[in-house]
């Protein structure tokens, strides 16, 4: 576990979705991680909310059994029973009154807390979940909102929660919640950047030939398949995760790490993309839906068997050539790449720096490969820099591309903490600057927007893929026309 980490003030996590799988899965293991290291004080209330009717105890033993299948160490499960002790549960249904006034007096019962709600549901029923918190008076300073993705389905429909989230909560109540902003390798890249004089001065179009951001998974689409019917992998993954890293990357340097100092860098970012629209999204995107195949050695079935429909046009694969237009990336091209089903389960980020200007070594020494830095989100979070050493021995100069390769689990010799673990203590300080601003998600719907337009009004479907590949042929297409691959070797 993390060394050094310092208890948060005393507060309550209310989960509405208390019993779903996020809750179960993440947001709970979560905070006993926390709890395990010292950081969650003994007043602290996590409370469970859902329409199901049953008793605190019987919640307490689902949430036992989730937390022994997220921890192992006899130590922790040990510890098990004593942070149950902080759980509870009330049931509600967020589209009644009744059971409101109860749950209410229930947290004023402790003034003092800092109060978290998490809205683990439907965005369909945000709206109904912070007007009845308002109308019962729990949207006060110490109160925050947590908003998880998707906001909306498009830029009208995420206007339109963030109007009525913000007539309840004020901007900096409210957080907008993007797992991957929370991972280790995301803010070492800060740390990469701004901490080491070596990177910046090469950070720019002079210096890198083109940048790959990748976010495969090996599973289907599970127990989501009506929602991700609904969505499809642009909107759930492009519009918000992957837009962020590219964010992340392309940023200029903030003065500070004020939160909205690091925002107003990202929002600049959003501005600066090229437009992809029915003109030009034939060339730059392709959408791509997997059919049967074979996952890590098993025959998995394809998408609409998955879905149990006999047609659907929802993408499960996207690749996409992205252009920031400002002086720092001109002519760099970004391209990102997400799908289910792919052979293995990685997020990188690939800075491919230019070729060196000129050989001074002959043929015979070998080819010289272009500096490569890989920052792997997951799995094994930690960064690689590529470069050409001279292979060890006599015989004449041999070159070779080969990595310096830190893994942050070996280097600081602690467990990596699930992104969860740190954005959930980061609500309850206050701190904004890893959480999207509502000025953020509208500029990425005004992006996404005019795409997802252009696929509508396209006569081609997506292109099938085999299960367990790299998505369709077309995606190889796109990069291999400007003169470059995949990075899909060293998973």
């Amino acid at each position: 576990m993390i060394t050094h980490a310092k208890p948060v003030v005393a507060f309550d996590l209310v989960i509405f979705g208390g019993t779903g799988d996020l809750a179960m899965r993440k947001l709970l293991p979560a905070m006993f991680r926390r709890f395990l290291d010292g950081q969650l004080p003994a007043p602290c209330r996590l409370i469970g909310v859902a329409r199901e009717q049953q008793s605190t105890d019987t919640y307490r033993q689902r949430v036992s059994e989730a937390l022994r299948k997220a921890v192992k160490e006899d130590d922790a499960i040990a510890r098990i029973d004593a942070f149950l002790g902080m759980v509870s549960y009330h049931p509600l249904d967020a589209t009644s009154d009744t059971g409101w006034e109860d749950f209410a007096q229930d947290l004023k019962s402790i003034e003092d807390h800092v109060r978290v709600f998490y809205l683990s549901t439907s965005p369909g029923i945000f709206v109904d979940i912070c007007e009845r918190l308002r109308q019962h008076g729990l949207n006060g300073e110490g109160s925050r909102v947590v908003i998880e993705k998707p906001i909306g389905h498009d830029l009208a429909s995420a206007c339109e929660i963030n109007d009525a989230v913000g007539a309840v909560f004020a901007e900096n109540q409210i957080f907008r919640i993007d797992h991957y902003l929370g991972k280790e390798t995301v803010q070492n890249l800060l740390a990469l950047r701004f901490a080491n004089v070596l990177f910046e001065p090469l950070w720019n179009a002079a210096h890198i030939d083109h940048v790959q951001i990748t976010v495969a998974e090996t599973v289907g689409v599970e127990q989501r398949g009506p929602y991700y019917d609904h969505a499809g992998a642009l909107r759930d993954m492009v519009q918000n995760h992957l837009l962020q890293l590219l964010c992340m990357v392309a940023m200029e340097p903030p003065a500070s790490l004020n939160a909205d100092t690091v925002r107003d860098e990202k929002l600049k970012v959003l501005h600066a993309l090229k437009t992809i629209d029915a003109g030009n999204a034939g060339q730059v995107t392709v959408r791509g839906q997997y059919r049967a195949g074979s996952a890590n050695g098993q025959s998995v079935p394809g998408y609409l068997e998955d879905l149990g429909s006999p047609a659907s046009d929802t993408e499960t694969f996207v690749a996409l050539k992205a252009q920031v237009c400002n002086w720092r990336w001109a002519g760099v091209p970004f391209y990102l790449r997400t799908g289910k089903r792919m052979p293995h389960r990685v997020s990188e980020i690939i800075i491919h720096f230019r070729d060196i200007p000129y050989s001074i070594f002959a043929e015979s020494s070998g080819r010289i490969s272009a500096n490569k830095l890989v920052l792997r989100l997951q799995p094994d979070e930690g960064v690689k820099l590529w470069m050409m050493a001279k292979y060890p021995g006599p015989g004449g100069l041999r070159l070779q591309s080969v990595p310096l390769d830190m893994s942050f689990a070996e280097a600081f010799g602690v467990q990596q903490p699930d992104a969860y673990e740190r954005l959930l203590l980061d609500v309850v300080r206050g701190n904004l600057t890893l959480f999207m601003r509502r000025d953020e998600v509208e500029a990425a719907w005004k992006w996404i927007d005019p795409i997802l337009a252009a696929w509508a009004e396209s006569p081609d479907s997506p292109r099938s893929y085999t299960a367990g590949t790299w998505g369709p042929s077309a995606s190889v297409a796109l990069i291999e026309r400007d003169g470059r691959t995949w990075h899909d070797d060293d998973h």
